[in-house]
């Protein structure tokens, strides 16, 4: 089974920042422009700060508050309390800092026509006071009202380009991860099913056997004994692993992956429960990867289940050779049996998950009938190097 890089449960995905909390603007900039103005007002002749100017640069930062709620209204309030407090006369402070603010958070939430259209009322009404004030500098100042203006919306959609191709990265890597953990519960309904429908046929077939020589043959009651105990316990230390994955209890890969060396142990339990079976096995296992051999060893463990239960059959045959190719070589794992074929019967369970693990190495499972009987055939291709995948 092929391990999975991380945990098989997942509480959501890392909560993606979002910039300082919205009370810690609004209260920052709120006492920034009231102090700073407070300062700068004592070396001004303008007009005292009373209730009304305090309200007013109170409430170009009550405006920031509503940066995800309703962020359309941010630069509105932004614009009229600016626009009143320089008109009332007032001194001349930090006051455009939430005018500012409301500007690049505008942008940011996507609102640009609305962005652009406040940041060009605002340097338009900064170049007309200039003008009407008789300021020899106006072009100056007005040149730079336009650059800010502009440099506050540029780098709104900044933070908005950069906040869109954060929340594409994040998408695509849930998706991923969802398809990694849908990919590992299927490898893990595959293992399970494998296990517990071979052990669980291996059993029920030595139980009969062991119900009918208890009778006839007490002699041979014995063997067929040790063979359910040596397949439960075999299946209950497998199932309990397979468990243990689901809790996270254990290592995600498994201690003990099923190889070719252990298909004789397979063969031997179908000829317990009175199949003849003959292995030919023309393979090196060691120039075979481990997914290719534990994907064999599952279809051949299915393919002899399904023949004990199924088919009928007396016998069956088990075949493991390799084909050399330009790009690598295929293992065809193949098996034959003399039994009563599919007939029409529907493929279950066991089939698809043949078919699964091949299509997961990139190769095919095919059935033909025979006369009689059938035949299982696996093609698992392996890497040029023969061996990892």
């Amino acid at each position: 089974m092929r391990p999975y890089q991380g945990p098989l449960v997942f509480e959501g995905p890392p909560r993606r920042f979002n910039g300082p909390p919205t009370a810690f603007i609004v209260i920052t900039v709120a006492v920034i422009q009231v102090v700073g103005t407070l300062f700068s007002s004592a070396h001004q002749e303008a007009r005292p700060l009373d209730v009304f100017g305090i309200l007013l640069l109170l409430v170009g930062p009550a405006g920031l508050a509503f940066r995800k709620r309703s962020p359309e209204l941010m630069l509105p309030l932004a614009l009229v309390a600016t626009g009143l407090y320089l008109a009332w006369g007032y001194a001349w402070g930090p006051i455009v800092l939430s005018l500012a603010l409301a500007i690049v958070l505008t942008a940011a939430a996507g609102l640009r026509w609305q962005a652009w259209l406040g940041a060009g009322l605002a340097a338009a009404a900064v170049v007309a006071g200039a003008v009407m004030a008789g300021d020899d500098g106006w072009p100056f100042r007005a040149s730079a009202a336009v650059a800010w203006a502009a440099i506050l919306v540029i780098l709104g959609q900044g933070i908005r380009r950069r906040t869109e191709r954060f929340a594409e990265y994040r998408r695509r890597r849930e998706a991923a991860a969802k398809a990694d953990r849908d990919e590992y519960r299927l490898t893990l309904a595959r293992d399970i099913h494998d296990v517990v429908a071979h052990s669980l046929s291996m059993i029920n077939v030595q139980a009969s056997v062991a119900l009918h020589l208890g009778t006839d043959d007490p002699e041979k009651l014995r063997p067929a004994l040790e063979a359910i105990k040596t397949a439960s316990k075999e299946s209950l230390t497998e199932v309990r692993q397979l468990l243990g994955v689901l809790r996270e209890d254990v290592p995600f890969e498994p201690a003990a992956v099923p190889t070719l060396e252990r298909v004789s142990e397979v063969v031997k339990q179908a000829e317990l429960g009175g199949l003849q079976v003959r292995l030919d096995d023309e393979t090196d296992h060691s120039a075979i990867g481990p997914a290719q051999q534990e994907a064999a060893y599952r279809i051949i463990q299915e393919a002899l289940t399904n023949v004990g239960r199924h088919s009928g059959a007396q016998s069956a045959v088990v075949r493991l050779l390799v084909r050399k190719g330009t790009e690598g070589g295929v293992l065809t794992v193949q098996v034959d049996d003399d039994g009563a074929g599919m007939g029409l019967s529907v493929p279950g369970n066991g089939l698809t998950g043949m078919r699964e693990r091949a299509a997961a190495l990139g190769g095919t499972v095919t059935l033909y009938e025979l006369t009689p009987g059938l035949r299982v055939q696996a093609l698992l291709p392996l890497p040029a190097e023969g061996g990892q995948p």
